[in-house]
């Protein structure tokens, strides 16, 4: 007698079954996944044998089979992903709770922060249960972010009237940002650099020599993005007047000069105001106190130093001073102005957010 093989559970669609899967079939949004086991169903619906639906949309019997038994005990539900085999879950709801306001609310004994290993032995669990849980909610005790509050009582007026200066300068004045960059070394490393080969970065020897220092006032012009410098080698309101008087001679006279610069003490002495009293045309914007981030010509000093001060050697500070004149001439070939995007508002309320979320301090 010949063999007739494992009996195929009888397969029956309705009209609406039908049309939804054809749907799902014609349908170009369709996981191809899916679309598969909609078409095996069709096909099986027509009385073809496994092996033949297999052929004939390149799958497997076994395949065919499993999906025209699931069809047939759960219908359409049936042609999902079933739950994977695994071991029950080990970890409550309460115990993750606890990680959390143990990470958020407390420090070990022995260090200033939580590691992975200590609040694994701290509460009993696996160091990668832990770990799992910190990446879930986006703790990491291992890092930290730096911020300073402004404490000048009158931090709003002056953001008022920097970011105002920015955003609608006023007709025939030139707004320019001020600021010096202190004690810039003359360094030269103590053994040659290792130029950069493929697949080998370049390398530079931890240590180096000091050859002494330099300062350098800049003024950025905000429209244009040109910088005026100018270098000394010390930093006090004689040399900061020299600056002025060099801004006086290169800006034309028949524009008001607006200054935006920080609270230094070189920035106000008697000497300065007197210089200011006889040119009525510079006029001076201080930023708050601990908000250099407000003067555009900071980002200026950040580009002069990764381009040129950081990875550069110099055996003498004339050679350095020679190297960032060099650079300034450079960059006012073309210069690319920072265009500043957020109104005094918006930073206000920003920051407010901000301050809503650092907790009152205890008397």
């Amino acid at each position: 007698m010949a063999r007739t093989g494992r009996p195929k559970a009888e397969l029956i669609l309705s009209d609406a079954e039908r049309a939804a899967l054809e749907g799902w079939v014609r349908r170009r949004s369709t996981p191809q996944a899916w679309a598969l086991r909609c078409r095996i169903i069709l096909a099986c619906s027509t009385g073809a044998s496994n092996k033949d639906v297999a052929a004939q949309l390149g799958s497997t019997p076994h395949a065919v089979g499993r999906w025209r038994k699931r069809f047939v005990e759960h219908r359409i539900a049936g042609l999902g992903d079933m739950p994977r085999p695994g071991g029950p879950r080990t970890v409550t709801d309460e115990q993750v709770a606890a990680v959390v306001k143990r990470t958020l609310e407390s420090t070990p004994k022995n260090a200033t922060h939580w590691s992975t290993r200590a609040m694994a032995q701290e509460m009993g669990l696996s160091q990668s249960t832990v770990s799992r849980i910190w990446r879930a909610f986006g703790l990491q005790p291992h890092r930290t972010e730096t911020f300073k509050l402004s404490t000048d009582p009158y931090f709003v007026d002056k953001v008022h009237d920097v970011v105002g200066l920015y955003l609608d300068p006023p007709e025939r004045a030139l707004v320019v940002c001020v600021d010096e960059k202190s004690q810039i070394q003359a360094l030269d490393r103590s053994q040659p650099v290792l130029p950069m080969m493929p697949g080998v970065p370049q390398r530079l020897t931890h240590d180096y020599v000091r050859a002494g220092t330099t300062t350098l006032f800049a003024a950025l012009e905000v429209a244009t993005g040109k910088v005026i410098g100018s270098l000394h080698r010390r930093h006090r309101a004689e040399e900061f007047k020299k600056f002025l008087i060099k801004l006086d001679q290169a800006i034309p006279a028949d524009l008001d000069v607006h200054l935006v610069l920080d609270n230094h003490a070189t920035h106000k002495t008697p000497a300065i105001k007197t210089w200011l009293v006889a040119h009525p045309r510079f006029h001076l914007h201080f930023t708050p106190t601990g908000s250099s981030w407000l003067n555009l010509v900071e980002r200026w000093f950040a580009e002069l130093t990764n381009k040129q001060i950081r990875r550069g050697g110099h055996m003498s500070v004339q050679a350095l001073e020679k190297d960032i004149r060099a650079w300034i001439a450079a960059w006012n070939t073309d210069p690319k102005p920072y265009v500043w995007t957020k109104t005094a508002d918006e930073i206000l309320e920003r920051l407010a957010g901000c301050l809503n979320g650092i907790p009152d301090s205890e008397d």
